[in-house]
């Protein structure tokens, strides 16, 4: 029997895939809990639309992400920290600290978890980060470390 997953199945398939499975472990199983759906004229189309639906989002996700990029790699972003001796900081500049200031000076939000530093930022000057925005779509943005 064709089904139609509504959500992943071990050893079956992911979710919105079509697959072949036998009719008494669709009927049984699958079709009982909720984990898939016949595969007829009407939720084919059903998919055919959320899938076309799906690439659209997707699309218009990529597009924003490499709007913000081009945002990102224009500007670049001043963050103050207290320093000791030898212009060195006490503790590092995190991610989250980039964040709030992209938020602040750019307006633009960025996950924390989503900037890249390769190494700590314990000196004050000028540092290129990597910001992954979308999984095909990465910015450099400049960040300048500042004396309190």
């Amino acid at each position: 029997m064709k089904v139609i997953l509504l959500q992943d199945v071990k050893k079956v398939g992911k979710k919105g895939e079509l697959v072949e499975v036998a009719d008494a472990y669709a009927r049984n199983v699958l079709l009982r809990q909720n984990q898939a759906v016949e595969a007829n004229v009407r939720t084919m189309n059903d998919l055919k639309l959320r899938r076309a639906n799906d690439e659209k989002v997707a699309e218009e996700n990529l597009e924003k992400a490499k709007e913000i990029r081009d945002r990102l790699e224009k500007s670049s972003v001043i963050v103050r920290a207290k320093t000791g001796e030898g212009d060195r900081l006490f503790g590092s500049i995190s991610g989250k600290e980039i964040a709030d200031a992209v938020k602040e000076q750019l307006g633009i939000e960025v996950d924390r978890r989503k900037i890249v530093l390769d190494t700590p930022i314990k000196n004050i000057g000028t540092m290129e980060v990597t910001v992954k925005l979308h999984p095909q779509v990465k910015a450099a943005l400049k960040v300048v470390v500042e004396k309190l």
